[in-house]
């Protein structure tokens, strides 16, 4: 396409203006580019409107954090999918069974596991005392219990199931007067703060909308919001840690502490008559940015599923993320599942494709007869832009017709993208010589590969030789495109293998279409 366009005697910029003045009806490719640029942009404004605010608020959570308790006993409690340790108030030390920090090691991923990293679920009481994070409690047969000295009676259990770890205070006032409490979480999290193109660090979950905002977003500022019911917690490229109060009317705090990033969230009081009893409920979640783990998991946390981040084209990338999981469990192999992603996607494209393979051809044919209006109408513009319309409209075809296809790759190529980044399973998966296809190959060759089926498809495309003009500016860009190759080479060299594989299988069946389509064209 782009030597077409490039092409000084092609008429691209006499159609252009022909379009214009002759008041013809633009092609179907150029009105789809058009509107794609409008919704994109409608979309942008709609989502900046619609946004909520952030506003700091005076209401801000007044516990202290207590840095030295250990003093306080800790309990391990093991479940199916994750280990968890248990100090009082706090948890940490969360070990994700099935899966290792290193494939060749049988090192655990844990969450929460750094220095002073913890997740601390607490009340805070009016009329009375509550238990601190100092507290120590009396445990037996896994139940801890705790009373004041207005006869209040504290009891807390702690159950782990699958990926949730749920905690239930239960509070009896034996006090004989009214006491109340407000529950209250915190989370401090270490940060991790390598780029990557994903959404990380701190998430809110507010008035059912989720709010993320960066480790570097939270360097500069704190936020705050008020919500009805919400979770707080941190995500960076594969894992996150959440925490949901069940409990109404809640202030939600994120901001930094030192070097460590802190969110807290506080509830509304929960009166406590004398002589009944209140029950309060906090689940915690702790695994993998897995969509199929977190529905399951938003059984118990309303609004968990949503904090996957799935890009501008989450409506191509959720189900191309879905598509890859399937493959891979029916070939087993991650590396090929892209492939045969790659080649699903090309044939649902192979129409648009194919009728822009035709169209440049039928360009190429053209170019002796446009030459020749060019000349024959060389100091009549107006009679050229009609005779170049007439020549277009006898052939059937427009220097834009080139371009659906490649306007289509785009979002295919990003959704892809963020699909592959955020994919738990891609993780550590191999292929040939690469051992993980979600990083870089260590050996550059997938690069290399991919930058030669570029040239090889350019080469088949072939090239109009027009003489060097400084001032032609299409001529200028034909220059450009020749290092395309290896501009995208270097610029795919750092970008995740399984992406590299891709690009490298698409050009490949370009290759392949284009020797069937001039096979076809000269039969």
């Amino acid at each position: 396409m782009v030597k077409y366009l490039d092409n000084k005697n092609s008429g691209f910029n006499n159609w252009m203006a022909g379009q214009q003045k002759s008041g013809a009806k633009p092609s179907k490719s150029s009105g789809f580019f058009w509107w794609m640029i409008i919704f994109l942009l409608a979309w942008w404004l709609f989502s900046m409107w619609t946004a909520p605010k952030k506003n700091i608020e005076n209401k801000i959570i007044n516990t202290t954090v207590v840095e030295n308790i250990s003093n306080v006993p800790v309990s391990n409690i093991m479940g199916d999918k994750i280990s968890v340790d248990v100090q009082g108030l706090r948890v940490s030390q969360i070990k994700l069974k099935d899966y290792k920090q290193d494939k060749n090691k049988d090192e655990k991923i844990s969450l929460l596991s750094g220095d002073k990293e913890f997740a601390e679920i607490g009340l805070l009481a009016s009329g009375t005392v509550a238990p601190t994070a100092q507290t120590v409690w009396k445990i037996n047969n896994g139940v801890m219990t705790w009373h004041n000295s207005d006869k209040v009676d504290f009891k807390r259990t702690v159950d782990v199931k699958d990926y949730i770890i749920t905690i239930k205070d239960e509070i009896k006032n034996n006090s004989g007067k009214n006491v109340s409490f407000a529950p209250y979480a915190r989370m401090i999290n270490n940060g991790d703060t390598k780029a990557v193109a994903v959404a990380t660090g701190g998430i809110a979950y507010v008035n059912s909308d989720i709010e993320r905002n960066g480790w570097k977003s939270l360097d500069k500022k704190s936020y705050a919001y008020q919500t009805t019911n919400g979770f707080i917690g941190f995500a960076n490229q594969y894992w996150e840690s959440i925490i949901s109060l069940n409990s109404p009317d809640q202030t939600i705090l994120m901001k930094k502490t030192d070097t460590r990033y802190q969110a807290d969230t506080s509830a509304a009081p929960i009166q406590v008559s004398a002589g009944k009893t209140a029950i309060i409920e906090t689940n915690i979640f702790a695994g993998p940015r897995d969509q199929k783990i977190l529905s399951l998991a938003a059984e118990s946390i309303t609004g968990i599923e949503k904090t996957m981040d799935y890009g501008w084209f989450w409506f191509l990338a959720r189900p191309m993320s879905w598509a890859l999981n399937a493959l891979n469990i029916l070939v087993m192999n991650y590396g090929l599942a892209i492939i045969l992603l790659t080649i699903a996607l090309r044939i649902l494209m192979w129409p648009l494709t194919r009728k822009s393979y035709t169209s440049m051809a039928a360009m190429q044919k053209m170019q002796p007869e446009m030459q020749k209006v060019q000349k024959l109408y060389a100091n009549d513009k107006a009679r050229l832009q009609m005779e170049m319309m007439k020549l277009y409209q006898t052939h059937k075809t427009s220097p834009m017709s080139g371009c659906l296809p490649m306007l289509l790759q785009i979002p295919i190529f990003f959704a892809l993208y963020k699909a592959l980044l955020i994919s738990v399973p891609m993780r550590q998966a191999g292929f040939l010589w690469i051992g993980d296809l979600s990083l870089m190959d260590p050996f550059y060759i997938l690069p290399l590969i991919m930058g030669a089926t570029m040239w090889w498809q350019q080469h088949l495309q072939g090239s109009v030789k027009q003489k060097s003009n400084n001032n032609d500016p299409m001529a200028q860009t034909q220059k450009v495109m020749k290092y395309m190759p290896i501009l995208f080479t270097v610029m795919f060299a750092w970008m995740p293998a399984g992406l590299v594989l891709y690009w490298t299988i698409s050009n490949l069946f370009g290759i392949m279409q284009m020797y069937v389509i001039k096979r076809s064209a000269k039969k």
